[in-house]
């Protein structure tokens, strides 16, 4: 038995005459007579019983044909998915992402990748730039957005494309002496205890904000750290010490921190895209498409 006879049956059972039915499916009637004789004799019951003057369903043929098309509606919808999986319009992609792109860089993306593929289950976890790797390089991440260059194994097997880029700022609480500046010389804050992320997270992103803070002179006198930049500006808020940060972090507003551009203006860092190299997820490839041009 193949899908092509439950075809033909189907085809037979509503037109009930074997010409017709024949025409509609494209061949001659003796091939398509065949094929019913066939299916016939390979179940052991008639499906259609035949006068010179009609054709008409049996008993076993009503019930033949009545699954005959639930099967093949889920052959269709089977090629459709495959279909559809093929070009990573469905499916699921499950996205890393550091806390900063969830204010400039994650909401626009997601919004064009949502509209244009609908049917892909996007899954996000907000994770630090070394675990996003490592989840990557083990294939518990599809593609993550960080901050490069990365670092030991998952450097080996991971390709990253820099997606955005975003100058540093001071995060100063409110009531800081400093706030009332527009702007702020980094060797100002030389004195000030800091409040940063573990280098182990994030050693990209680390090494530049202390790489800048050694450029104007001083080590950074580090006193708490934490993973995630908003729980970062929530110790500054608190009064715990200063940090730097990316500019999309002071894209959410709050009373009680002050964010000041450092003059003269510190180096950019960017927003990457990782994914692991030579992955044919056809998800992955869509998403990455959304980058093509300009930077997020």
């Amino acid at each position: 038995m193949n899908l092509q006879q439950l075809r033909y049956a189907v085809a037979l059972a509503e037109e009930l005459h074997f010409g017709r039915a024949a025409t509609r499916e494209g061949v001659r009637q003796p091939p398509f007579s065949r094929q019913i004789g066939k299916l016939e004799e390979e179940l052991g019951v008639r499906l259609f019983e035949r006068t010179t003057r009609q054709v008409r369903l049996t008993p076993a043929g009503e019930a033949f044909v009545a699954e005959a098309r639930a099967a093949l509606a889920h052959a269709d919808r089977a090629a459709e998915s495959a279909r559809l999986a093929g070009r990573g319009e469905s499916g699921r992609l499950v996205l890393g992402f550091v806390g900063s792109a969830a204010n400039g860089t994650l909401p626009k993306v997601l919004r064009r990748f949502r509209a244009r593929y609908p049917g892909v289950d996007v899954e996000l976890r907000e994770l630090p730039t070394a675990q996003q790797a490592e989840e990557l390089r083990q294939g518990r991440l599809d593609v993550g957005l960080l901050h490069a260059p990365l670092a030991g194994a998952a450097a080996e097997v991971l390709s990253t494309r820099t997606v955005a880029r975003e100058p540093l700022l001071a995060a100063l609480p409110a009531h800081h002496p400093h706030a009332a500046r527009t702007s702020l010389p980094l060797a100002a804050l030389a004195r000030e205890p800091f409040v940063m992320f573990p280098r182990r997270y994030g050693p990209g992103l680390h090494d530049q904000i202390t790489g800048v803070a050694r450029a104007a002179g001083f080590e950074p006198r580090i006193v708490q750290e934490a993973v995630q930049m908003q729980t970062i500006v929530g110790l500054v808020a608190a009064g715990i010490g200063v940090s730097i940060v990316p500019e999309s972090v002071a894209r959410v507003r709050r009373g009680d921190v002050a964010f000041r551009p450092l003059a003269p203006p510190a180096r950019v860092v960017t927003l990457d895209l990782a994914w692991r190299t030579g992955d044919t997820n056809p998800a992955v490839r869509n998403f990455r498409s959304l980058f093509d041009g300009a930077l997020a």
